[in-house]
Protein backbone atom coordinates (compact mmCIF):
# COMPACT_ATOMS: atom_id res chain seq x y z
CA UNK A 1 0.00 0.00 0.00
CA UNK A 2 1.33 3.49 -0.83
CA UNK A 3 2.54 5.49 2.15
CA UNK A 4 1.24 8.84 0.87
CA UNK A 5 -2.53 8.65 0.53
CA UNK A 6 -5.14 11.00 1.92
CA UNK A 7 -7.32 10.10 4.90
CA UNK A 8 -10.37 9.85 2.63
CA UNK A 9 -8.54 7.46 0.28
CA UNK A 10 -7.36 5.39 3.24
CA UNK A 11 -10.87 5.14 4.67
CA UNK A 12 -12.23 4.16 1.24
CA UNK A 13 -9.62 1.39 0.92
CA UNK A 14 -10.23 0.36 4.54
CA UNK A 15 -13.94 -0.09 3.74
CA UNK A 16 -13.02 -2.12 0.67
CA UNK A 17 -10.88 -4.43 2.82
CA UNK A 18 -13.71 -4.89 5.33
CA UNK A 19 -16.23 -5.59 2.54
CA UNK A 20 -13.98 -8.25 1.04
CA UNK A 21 -13.28 -10.03 4.34
CA UNK A 22 -15.92 -12.04 6.16
CA UNK A 23 -13.62 -12.60 9.12
CA UNK A 24 -12.54 -9.77 11.46
CA UNK A 25 -9.46 -7.79 10.42
CA UNK A 26 -7.28 -6.63 13.30
CA UNK A 27 -6.53 -2.96 13.81
CA UNK A 28 -2.83 -3.80 13.97
CA UNK A 29 -2.97 -5.50 10.58
CA UNK A 30 -4.83 -2.52 9.08
CA UNK A 31 -2.24 -0.16 10.58
CA UNK A 32 0.54 -2.19 8.90
CA UNK A 33 -1.24 -2.14 5.54
CA UNK A 34 -1.64 1.64 5.58
CA UNK A 35 1.64 2.45 7.37
CA UNK A 36 -0.16 4.39 10.10
CA UNK A 37 -0.59 3.97 13.84
CA UNK A 38 -3.29 1.84 15.39
CA UNK A 39 -4.83 5.06 16.78
CA UNK A 40 -5.28 6.41 13.23
CA UNK A 41 -7.21 3.22 12.34
CA UNK A 42 -9.41 3.67 15.43
CA UNK A 43 -10.17 7.25 14.32
CA UNK A 44 -10.85 6.10 10.75
CA UNK A 45 -13.28 3.44 12.00
CA UNK A 46 -15.09 6.11 14.06
CA UNK A 47 -15.44 8.33 10.97
CA UNK A 48 -16.64 5.44 8.83
CA UNK A 49 -19.23 4.55 11.49
CA UNK A 50 -20.35 8.19 11.64
CA UNK A 51 -21.04 7.97 7.90
CA UNK A 52 -23.62 5.25 8.63
CA UNK A 53 -21.60 2.06 8.14
CA UNK A 54 -22.07 -0.65 10.74
CA UNK A 55 -18.66 -1.88 11.78
CA UNK A 56 -18.38 -4.16 14.78
CA UNK A 57 -15.33 -4.26 17.02
CA UNK A 58 -14.59 -7.81 18.10
CA UNK A 59 -11.77 -9.36 20.08
CA UNK A 60 -10.18 -10.39 16.76
CA UNK A 61 -10.67 -7.10 14.93
CA UNK A 62 -13.15 -5.14 12.88
CA UNK A 63 -15.90 -6.66 10.77
CA UNK A 64 -18.47 -4.97 8.56
CA UNK A 65 -21.99 -6.00 9.48
CA UNK A 66 -23.89 -7.01 6.39
CA UNK A 67 -27.39 -5.57 6.03
CA UNK A 68 -30.16 -8.00 6.89
CA UNK A 69 -31.63 -9.45 3.74
CA UNK A 70 -35.37 -9.54 3.18
CA UNK A 71 -36.99 -12.38 1.26
CA UNK A 72 -40.10 -12.97 -0.80
CA UNK A 73 -41.45 -16.00 -2.62
CA UNK A 74 -42.53 -15.58 -6.23
CA UNK A 75 -44.68 -18.11 -8.08
CA UNK A 76 -43.72 -18.11 -11.74
CA UNK A 77 -44.44 -19.93 -14.96
CA UNK A 78 -42.61 -19.80 -18.28
CA UNK A 79 -41.03 -21.95 -20.95
CA UNK A 80 -37.61 -23.58 -20.64
CA UNK A 81 -36.29 -20.99 -23.10
CA UNK A 82 -37.29 -18.18 -20.71
CA UNK A 83 -35.39 -19.58 -17.70
CA UNK A 84 -32.23 -17.56 -18.37
CA UNK A 85 -34.26 -14.37 -18.82
CA UNK A 86 -36.18 -14.95 -15.57
CA UNK A 87 -33.03 -15.54 -13.51
CA UNK A 88 -31.11 -12.68 -15.15
CA UNK A 89 -34.00 -10.28 -14.54
CA UNK A 90 -33.91 -11.11 -10.82
CA UNK A 91 -30.14 -10.79 -10.34
CA UNK A 92 -29.88 -7.65 -12.49
CA UNK A 93 -32.38 -5.93 -10.19
CA UNK A 94 -30.36 -6.85 -7.09
CA UNK A 95 -31.96 -10.12 -6.01
CA UNK A 96 -30.46 -13.47 -5.10
CA UNK A 97 -32.39 -16.54 -6.23
CA UNK A 98 -32.05 -18.67 -3.11
CA UNK A 99 -33.95 -21.72 -4.38
CA UNK A 100 -36.48 -23.21 -6.72
CA UNK A 101 -39.35 -25.33 -5.47
CA UNK A 102 -42.60 -26.85 -6.65
CA UNK A 103 -45.79 -27.99 -4.94
CA UNK A 104 -46.47 -31.35 -6.50
CA UNK A 105 -49.96 -32.73 -5.83
CA UNK A 106 -48.57 -36.22 -5.21
CA UNK A 107 -45.03 -35.68 -3.86
CA UNK A 108 -45.57 -32.42 -1.97
CA UNK A 109 -42.82 -29.80 -1.87
CA UNK A 110 -39.67 -30.53 -3.86
CA UNK A 111 -36.92 -27.94 -3.43
CA UNK A 112 -33.51 -27.28 -4.92
CA UNK A 113 -31.00 -24.82 -3.48
CA UNK A 114 -29.67 -22.37 -6.11
CA UNK A 115 -27.96 -19.33 -4.52
CA UNK A 116 -27.81 -17.49 -7.86
CA UNK A 117 -26.67 -13.91 -7.32
CA UNK A 118 -25.00 -12.84 -10.58
CA UNK A 119 -25.06 -13.32 -14.34
CA UNK A 120 -22.04 -15.57 -13.92
CA UNK A 121 -24.06 -17.80 -11.59
CA UNK A 122 -26.91 -17.79 -14.14
CA UNK A 123 -24.48 -18.86 -16.88
CA UNK A 124 -23.07 -21.65 -14.73
CA UNK A 125 -26.56 -22.91 -13.83
CA UNK A 126 -27.79 -22.79 -17.42
CA UNK A 127 -24.70 -24.65 -18.64
CA UNK A 128 -25.47 -27.45 -16.18
CA UNK A 129 -29.12 -27.62 -17.28
CA UNK A 130 -28.25 -27.42 -20.98
CA UNK A 131 -25.81 -30.33 -20.59
CA UNK A 132 -28.88 -32.57 -20.54
CA UNK A 133 -27.86 -34.40 -17.34
CA UNK A 134 -30.79 -32.87 -15.45
CA UNK A 135 -34.07 -31.19 -16.28
CA UNK A 136 -35.67 -28.13 -14.77
CA UNK A 137 -37.70 -28.86 -11.63
CA UNK A 138 -40.56 -26.71 -12.98
CA UNK A 139 -41.27 -29.33 -15.63
CA UNK A 140 -42.71 -31.68 -12.99
CA UNK A 141 -45.59 -29.21 -12.51
CA UNK A 142 -46.30 -27.99 -16.06
CA UNK A 143 -43.89 -25.07 -15.76
CA UNK A 144 -45.23 -23.67 -12.48
CA UNK A 145 -42.58 -23.13 -9.80
CA UNK A 146 -41.51 -20.83 -6.98
CA UNK A 147 -38.35 -18.94 -6.16
CA UNK A 148 -37.36 -17.62 -2.77
CA UNK A 149 -35.60 -14.35 -3.59
CA UNK A 150 -33.56 -12.31 -1.14
CA UNK A 151 -32.45 -8.69 -1.47
CA UNK A 152 -31.21 -5.79 0.60
CA UNK A 153 -34.62 -4.07 0.71
CA UNK A 154 -38.34 -4.47 0.16
CA UNK A 155 -38.07 -1.87 -2.62
CA UNK A 156 -35.76 -4.18 -4.59
CA UNK A 157 -38.21 -7.06 -4.14
CA UNK A 158 -41.05 -4.77 -5.28
CA UNK A 159 -39.05 -3.91 -8.42
CA UNK A 160 -38.41 -7.60 -9.10
CA UNK A 161 -42.10 -8.43 -8.60
CA UNK A 162 -43.12 -5.63 -10.97
CA UNK A 163 -40.64 -6.75 -13.65
CA UNK A 164 -41.71 -10.40 -13.37
CA UNK A 165 -45.34 -9.35 -13.69
CA UNK A 166 -44.63 -7.09 -16.69
CA UNK A 167 -42.78 -9.93 -18.42
CA UNK A 168 -45.71 -12.28 -17.78
CA UNK A 169 -43.74 -14.64 -15.54
CA UNK A 170 -45.83 -14.28 -12.34
CA UNK A 171 -48.50 -16.92 -11.81
CA UNK A 172 -51.67 -16.90 -9.70
CA UNK A 173 -51.82 -19.18 -6.69
CA UNK A 174 -54.37 -22.01 -6.75
CA UNK A 175 -56.74 -23.09 -3.96
CA UNK A 176 -54.72 -26.23 -3.18
CA UNK A 177 -51.54 -24.26 -2.54
CA UNK A 178 -51.00 -23.96 1.20
CA UNK A 179 -49.80 -20.36 1.46
CA UNK A 180 -50.90 -17.20 -0.28
CA UNK A 181 -47.60 -15.35 -0.44
CA UNK A 182 -49.31 -12.32 -1.96
CA UNK A 183 -51.59 -11.60 0.99
CA UNK A 184 -48.55 -10.99 3.18
CA UNK A 185 -47.97 -7.64 1.44
CA UNK A 186 -51.51 -6.99 0.33
CA UNK A 187 -50.61 -7.75 -3.28
CA UNK A 188 -52.95 -9.36 -5.72
CA UNK A 189 -52.61 -10.79 -9.16
CA UNK A 190 -55.19 -10.48 -11.89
Amino acid sequence: MEKEISGDQRREKLMQILKENRKPVSGGHLAEIFHVSRQVIVQDIALIRAAGNEIESTARGYVLRKPEAVTRVFKTVHSDQDTREELTLIVDLGGTVEDVFVYHKVYGVMRGRLNIRSRRDVDRYMKEIESGKSRLLKNTTSGYHYHTVSAESEEILDDIQKALKERGFLAKLQDYEPVDFWEEKGNTLP
